[in-house]
């Protein structure tokens, strides 16, 4: 007899890797599929990097690890936060996780209880909704449209908050919209935030350096409101490691430790090598972060312009971060394609693009945000003509 919890069936499954499984299903059944949906850095992970991982396996570095993680990774990491924003955290206020996913739920787990409000900006990435969900919070929404470049205003955050809300969770520069929030905006936002003390705030900065407009900025910067500040990051957008299953949270210590608390009951410590290699990621030249930031640059703006020339139909901003550009797709819902079905929301532009011009996509319905697309351009400037001049053809078949 199948019995599965309710927390479980209440969840949604992840809308990208739902998508990127069907693009791979079609690949494996031999068509050409450009895929667009995946929110990952093709490029390989530095040989520096790999190197360190050797070394641990030769050096014998394979048993358990400490449930926050080895102190010489806390301690690149508490050194890459001081260096780099000013952020200054002792190691016991970093816990490692298995990737900044990871640690977000872990931190959203130890501080909502059920009915706590939880603030999030939409769009927003698939699972922020959902791991509210799972700890039984109730996830509260400020709409954040294209017309505001997909960001929140201080007076939508001041209306949200509650008697009831313990968190606001933040990601900038984001995903799925590439928006970056400018110091001055996140000031006004630390200024709402410093009249409700009760307030955490959750900032993934996972995006961090993959930056076009300078310097990364964290609202951890502000002192008002930095002892409630828990940073998410970790090495997979900027070293190129997604598989490598690296991220963190640096927070209040008392936070750092009921997260250490749960993660170890749950998962232990993370892998050892893994952990060595993040270690010389951050300990190392960052050269190679610089090479692949002017990459993601250089793709962003290929993308951009050919979408402007060949889909005119999608309405977009050009993302000032992250490698995603997420245009509004409006203008053509309602319209009929070649086989006669009707594209009646941006799920059906999606899978139309799918089946249609073999271009995986990904509904912005799924990051709260209908009437959208994702398209992710961490993928090689062939690739994007391709699936651009793709789209294109798929649009131009519609019909009123």
């Amino acid at each position: 007899m199948e019995h599965i919890s309710d927390r479980i069936q209440a969840l949604a499954p992840s809308a990208t890797l739902a998508m990127s499984q069907m693009s791979s299903e079609l690949k494996a059944q031999g068509i050409d599929v450009v895929n667009l949906s995946v929110g990952e850095p093709d490029f390989a992970t530095p040989q520096h990097i790999k190197q360190a991982a050797k070394d641990a396996i030769d050096t014998d570095c394979t048993f358990y690890t400490a449930v926050p993680g080895y102190l010489s990774l806390r301690e690149a990491i508490a050194d890459k936060l001081a260096r780099e924003n000013e952020l200054h955290y002792d190691v016991s206020q970093i816990v490692v996780g298995n990737g900044a996913k990871h640690e977000l739920c872990n931190v959203v787990m130890s501080v909502v209880n059920p009915g706590d409000e939880v603030v999030i900006p939409m769009p927003a990435w698939v699972s922020y909704v959902q791991m509210v969900i799972l700890a039984g919070g109730k996830p509260v929404t400020i709409e954040a449209p294209l017309e505001q470049g997909f960001k929140i205003t201080a007076s939508q955050l001041e209306a949200a908050i509650t008697a009831r809300t313990r968190l606001l969770m933040l990601c900038s520069p984001s995903n799925p919209t590439g928006a970056v929030y400018t110091r001055d905006e996140l000031a006004a936002l630390a200024d709402v935030l410093e009249r409700h003390p009760n307030v955490m705030i959750l900032s993934d900065e996972i995006y961090e350096h993959i930056n076009y407009v300078g310097h990364h900025e964290s609202i951890g910067q502000f002192h008002s409101i930095s002892d409630r500040v828990i940073v998410i990051n970790g090495v997979s957008k900027a070293y190129a490691m997604t598989g490598w299953r690296i991220g963190y949270m640096a927070g209040p210590l008392w936070l750092a430790r009921a997260v250490s608390k749960l993660q170890g009951q749950y998962t232990s410590g993370v892998s050892s090598i893994a952990q060595k290699a993040a270690e010389a990621a951050y300990r190392s030249s960052q050269d190679c972060v610089e090479q692949m930031r002017q990459a993601f640059e250089r793709r962003r703006d290929l993308v951009v312009s050919l979408l402007q020339e060949q889909v005119p139909q999608l309405q977009l901003l050009t993302p000032d971060g992250a490698f995603y550009v997420f245009p509004r797709v409006t203008a053509l819902l309602g319209l009929t394609t070649p086989s006669g079905s009707v594209i009646a929301d941006d799920n059906d532009l999606a899978m139309y693009l799918l089946r249609e011009a073999h271009v995986a996509t990904v509904a912005g319905s799924a990051f709260g945000a209908p009437g959208y697309l994702r398209l992710s351009y961490a993928t090689s400037d062939d690739n994007l003509r391709e699936a651009v001049k793709r789209i294109a053809v798929a649009v131009n078949a519609l019909k009123q």
